[in-house]
């Protein structure tokens, strides 16, 4: 991947993984009536951790930041294979997992950023 790639890729992933680490009513705030599908969040996340090790095998990334996203991974990953056919609207205050994937998202902007309270992306309109 060229340098540009890469840099959008970072900026994609730090950005995502902001939502992530954002707490429930701001999440649901951002959502507003989006009807996002779990399975497709799930998904993309999972896209998300790989994305970012390739990233960080190519310098780009913090290598220090690896961890929290091999455990936000290996989380969705033992849920990914569950049918998913709810809103992650619904899901984000009572579903315990989306609350160690926000904890684990914070730890990683910790060490990527130095804070995790970061601007939360643009919203789709």
């Amino acid at each position: 991947m060229n340098d540009l790639g890469d840099a959008h890729m970072r900026t994609w992933a730090l950005r995502f993984m902001t939502l992530l680490a954002a707490d429930p009513d701001d999440q649901l705030a951002w959502l507003g009536e989006q009807a996002v599908e779990t399975g497709s969040v799930v998904e993309e996340v999972l896209l998300l951790c790989r994305v970012w090790e390739g990233l960080v095998e190519r310098g780009v990334g913090e290598s220090r930041t690896l961890r929290a996203a091999r455990a936000i991974g290996r989380r969705l990953g033992e849920i990914g294979d569950a049918r998913h056919t709810g809103l992650w609207a619904d899901e984000l205050a009572v579903e315990p997992v989306w609350g160690e994937v926000r904890s684990l998202a914070r730890q990683f902007l910790l060490t990527a950023l130095g804070d995790w309270r970061q601007p939360l992306p643009p919203a789709k309109p």
